[in-house]
């Protein structure tokens, strides 16, 4: 996917995500954080928001924290929202294409990872605050999910992956509505290692034959569930259930 396509998802998401969360309310519970109401689900995005902003519009070089949120009154919390994603719409947009900064995932440039991992942030998040409204999820396009499974895998790469086995196994995932939407996990005492190729819609049926575990189903259900946004039930499992067991009790990130 191109920067300006993550853009324009974080811009419409975000906005999605102020609005469900300017009508739902600050006590409205977020189902797949249970101890977050949605003042801690605002607090957090704000944040989150204003700390990307500030990687890409000063070219920080180091890992930091995100800033502190400021003292604000409940009614205060949606348009304090909406500002700081607004500034994070701005500086992507108008960010050279050569900004160097810090960035902690595999990425073409900065910008790219910026882009990627705000979009993917808010989206993740919007769909939390839609959740506790009690409103149908807005649809999200299939290449773009895809790109989120992608980008869920890179994150488990690293040492902080609690997907571990003692005894090597391997888990596919296949997105069956987009092509080069199919990823092996190798699963091991070591950090899992996903290898993506062409499949998901289209795919020969004889692909899963060196699979341990598929776990296969449209590409949005796939994000979101790996996600803990949806339930498993509305993906297909065959093969070795535990492994699938194992993603929904140590997958979290």
């Amino acid at each position: 996917m191109e920067i300006i396509e993550f853009v324009e998802t974080l811009r419409l998401d975000g906005a999605l995500l102020a609005d469900a969360a300017e009508e739902a309310g600050p006590d409205a519970r977020i189902p797949a954080c249970p101890e977050w109401q949605m003042r801690d689900l605002v607090t957090h995005v704000g944040r989150i928001h204003r700390w990307a902003t500030d990687y890409v519009t000063k070219g920080i070089q180091e890992a930091g924290r995100p800033p502190a949120a400021p003292e604000l009154a409940d009614k205060e919390l949606p348009g304090w929202l909406r500002d700081g994603h607004h500034r994070l719409v701005l500086a992507l947009d108008s960010a050279p294409q050569d900004l160097e900064a810090w960035t902690f995932l595999p990425a073409p440039t900065p910008l790219a990872f910026w882009a990627r991992r705000q979009a993917h942030e808010t989206s993740v998040h919007r769909a939390d605050a839609q959740q506790a409204l009690g409103t149908s999820l807005t649809p999200l396009p299939s290449a773009f999910a895809a790109d989120g499974i992608d980008e869920l895998l890179s994150f488990h790469a690293g040492d902080r992956s609690r997907l571990r086995t003692e005894t090597p196994r391997t888990v596919r995932v296949r997105a069956t509505d987009s092509v080069a939407a199919e990823w092996t996990v190798h699963l091991s005492e070591a950090p899992p290692r996903a290898e993506r190729r062409a499949g998901g819609a289209g795919a020969a049926a004889d692909g899963d034959s060196g699979a341990d575990c598929t776990i296969e189903g449209r590409a949005e259900e796939l994000y979101l569930a790996l996600w803990n946004r949806l339930p498993w039930d509305t993906l297909t499992v065959t093969g070795d259930t535990a492994l699938s067991g194992l993603w929904q009790e140590h997958g979290g990130i």
